[in-house]
């Protein structure tokens, strides 16, 4: 379908139609969580070169990083951080041409105070100026029974159905940690790796009469980078999942919006079937951090003498231009834009936003 929308953040129904226009034209988003200025501009700047929209997240540490770790107030750091990434998305994404959708991370039951906060000041702002904060959360309550998990999904999601934001839950557990949501791989039962399509139907008789909600179902994806043959994907586990609420309810093929978590590291066949599935959303964490910080540590030992002396000892010329954080935060964000282009391209989205420029 075509599809055209107002550069800068999108939120219900445009949010609805850009993840229908993903679903439908065979391609995903990257999701990438950021921890600052830095990392943020350096996605907008990745998307609008490649001329895709993206999903930038932030996770409850990368929030409390955002807001500055002298904040005493941890609990409240987190909410600032993220309304302040919120702010700084919705001021230059209408800026780099393209549509960004904002997401908040995992956020387990101690941290449902965090979102309950965030969606208040998207509460707020809708009432002064018709607009929210962000485009969605998550809720990662993977661990609890899948009643208890449904039920507070459902509390928190009739209250965001009613700004236009919404939600994605998980069911089955998502290896290794993310900001300390989550467990290492020999702590997990092995099949709860594995989402059973049983519970996603379970979610979708639940939750889709409520508002817009997707899914992030586990089909042996681990957060981080493992060695090869540790992770063993089962996409063929979201292929299962659509097809069961689709004849259950009568619906057309991938009625599900599905969420791919531990993307980093993925083989590109696994990517490309768990697309061909619904995905819509891959996240991306340890590749991106990996490729700032390879940057700039390449940086640093080509030009070790700038980062131990103001002043050359020998020669008596001044290092400033060489460690100015200007300089090296640069290079950083470049080697992350760089990194981003691949996955641009893996997901198909390069070339495909949905942006207005007219």
């Amino acid at each position: 379908m075509a599809l055209a929308l107002r550069p800068g953040l999108v939120w219900g129904p445009a949010y609805a139609d850009l993840v229908q226009h993903c679903k439908e034209g065979g391609y995903a988003l990257p999701a990438v969580n950021v921890v600052g200025t830095s990392s943020l501009n350096a996605v907008l700047e990745a998307a609008a070169r490649n001329r895709s929209d993206v999903i930038v997240q932030l996770s409850n540490g990368g929030a409390r990083f955002f807001a500055g770790q002298g904040l005493p107030d941890a609990h409240l750091a987190m909410v600032l951080g993220a309304i302040s990434a919120a702010r700084h998305t919705a001021l230059l994404a209408e800026h780099y041409g393209i549509c960004v959708v904002l997401h908040t991370d995992h956020a387990n039951r101690p941290l449902l105070p965090w979102v309950e906060d965030l969606v208040g000041h998207s509460e707020r702002s809708v009432a002064l100026s018709g607009t929210p904060l962000f485009t969605s959360h998550m809720l990662d309550l993977s661990e609890e029974p899948i009643e208890a998990n449904l039920s507070a999904c459902e509390a928190m999601l009739t209250r965001m159905a009613k700004i236009g934001l919404a939600l994605e839950i998980e069911l089955g557990v998502t290896g290794g940690e993310e900001d300390g949501v989550g467990a290492e791989l020999d702590q997990i039962d092995n099949a709860r790796l594995y989402t059973q399509p049983e519970d996603v139907l379970a979610a979708y008789d639940r939750l889709s009469p409520v508002g817009r909600f997707s899914v992030a179902a586990a089909f042996g994806n681990v957060h981080g980078v493992y060695k090869p043959g540790n992770v063993k994907l089962r996409p063929e586990i979201l292929k299962a999942s659509q097809e069961l609420v689709a004849r259950t309810h009568g619906l057309g093929r991938n009625p599900l919006d599905l969420v791919f978590h531990g993307g980093s590291g993925s083989e590109i066949a696994d990517i490309e079937a768990a697309i061909g599935y619904g995905v819509f959303k891959m996240n991306i964490d340890t590749d991106t951090q990996f490729a700032f910080a390879r940057a700039i540590g390449g940086y640093v030992l080509d030009t070790p003498a700038a980062f131990r002396h103001q002043i050359d000892p020998d020669s008596g010329e001044p290092y400033k231009k060489a460690y100015d954080p200007r300089r090296w935060l640069r290079i950083g964000e470049t080697g992350m834009v760089e990194r981003l282009g691949t996955a641009f391209a893996q997901l198909r989205s390069a070339g495909r936003s949905v942006a207005s420029l007219s």
